[in-house]
């Protein structure tokens, strides 16, 4: 369930793509977790879910690292560039993780899982950075900073995620943790682009990113978390740039260099690791 729900996020660069040119990213990223939040809505009402056993602090911080993680990310790889952007944002995501999960637990995960985690994420970088030396170029520390910010705060979200769902269903879950991230950040993308300026393509846009690559995935994705660790699950996601790499090979036409299709090895066999690490554990 976490690899389809990371093959459904790497449709998103794609799709972003085809918005209109002049769509705020920080819109984009507001108008896709209020679109998600609704579809939680209908889908826990169809249920009949209710969030009577809801930890509402917890609900609460998972919702603001959501809202965190998207304005962060964006504004930091407007700062760093797309390729060294994401690659700060994805690939320390799953250290994060690692770390977050050892405070909590008191436990270091088994050397396996770090070696694969460590090998997926060098992979990943590799395919981020692969042919946009370029975009290195403009980096700052403030970028940088708000990258790292937005890695983190994703591993948090899922560490703080996976109680929520043992207890509630994951769409009441969901609905109550979008709820929030929506709310606090459509504020913010009015101060930081201003008016929004609705279209045709804006609503086909922000209607897939929220319905599909953030409602349906984050539904299979807060499921999954009830059957493995948050850690696990944050380094499962490097599937994203594995479908990335695909549509724009198969999609776009693009040419794969060495390096990528290297990285694309290292991910691939990297998550190979953790997977059985993780199925090790369980028996």
């Amino acid at each position: 369930m976490v690899l389809l729900a990371a093959m459904l996020w790497g449709t998103t660069g794609t799709a972003q793509s085809l918005a209109p040119a002049g769509l705020s990213p920080y819109w984009v990223g507001a108008l896709r977790l209020a679109v998600a939040a609704a579809f939680f809505a209908v889908l826990a009402g169809a249920l009949r879910q209710r969030g009577g056993t809801l930890a509402w602090p917890r609900v609460l911080a998972a919702g603001a690292c959501v809202a965190v993680y998207n304005l962060s990310f964006f504004a930091g790889v407007k700062a760093s560039g797309v390729a060294l952007g994401t690659a700060i944002a994805i690939g320390s995501a799953p250290i994060w993780a690692g770390l977050l999960q050892t405070v909590q637990l008191r436990r270091w995960p088994a050397p396996a899982w770090w070696a694969g985690t460590l090998l997926g994420v060098g992979g990943g970088v590799a395919m981020a950075l692969d042919g946009a030396a370029g975009g290195r170029g403009g980096a700052t520390v403030s970028g940088i900073a708000l990258c790292l910010t937005s890695g983190l705060t994703y591993a948090a979200y899922t560490l703080l995620n996976k109680p929520l769902v043992e207890h509630a269903g994951a769409a009441t879950v969901n609905l109550a943790v979008f709820g929030t991230a929506a709310v606090l950040s459509v504020p913010v993308a009015a101060v930081l682009a201003g008016p929004l300026t609705l279209s045709a393509g804006t609503w086909v846009t922000v209607g897939y990113l929220g319905l599909v690559a953030t409602g349906l995935a984050y539904l299979l994705f807060t499921s999954a978390l009830r059957h493995i660790s948050g850690a696990t699950g944050v380094t499962l996601a490097l599937g994203e740039p594995v479908t990335a790499f695909v549509l724009a090979v198969v999609v776009v036409g693009e040419t794969p260099s060495l390096l990528s299709v290297a990285g694309l090895v290292a991910v691939l066999s990297g998550l190979l690791v953790v997977v059985w690490t993780e199925l090790r554990a369980a028996r």
